[in-house]
């Protein structure tokens, strides 16, 4: 595979992921979504296909802003925030309303021009944080 074959899959995932569209049609069927320094492992299209829409769409209404795409012959780094507010249960906390803006970034393979697996540099505890304790800003500081 190219790497601008890659950036063109990449790209249009991204593309139906931000605007809520069918970032599904992207994923292979025996795609792995992992959480990396965690247990959470999902495995298959339409389980991804809920997480991801859940996570972005259900308890919290996001915005995803991403500061850098990395392209290789047959996988991708991105760099992003999430950004947006928390409407609904996630990890047993009530919706807040507050707002969160956590850094991310999420590794990519690709097999053919389906992405095979994502693994998520996500701080969950960071996301906990913001949506549980008031006085933690959703600004995050950096170095």
């Amino acid at each position: 595979m190219s790497i601008e074959r890659t950036r063109q899959t990449v790209d249009a995932y991204l593309d139906d992921l931000l605007s809520f569209g069918d970032f599904a049609r992207h994923l292979t069927d025996d795609v792995v979504v992992t959480f990396m320094g965690t247990d959470r492992v999902i495995k298959g299209r339409e389980a991804a296909r809920t997480t991801i829409t859940f996570v972005h769409q259900q308890a919290f209404r996001s915005r995803i802003a991403a500061t850098t795409i990395l392209y290789g012959e047959a996988n991708a780094m991105l760099e992003a925030q999430f950004k947006g507010t928390h409407i609904a249960e996630f990890e047993g906390i009530p919706a807040s309303q507050r707002q969160v803006d956590v850094p991310y970034a999420v590794a990519y393979d690709l097999r053919g021009d389906r992405i095979s697996a994502l693994r998520l540099y996500f701080p969950l505890e960071l996301l906990m944080r913001q949506i549980a304790d008031a006085s933690v800003p959703a600004a995050v500081v950096r170095a």
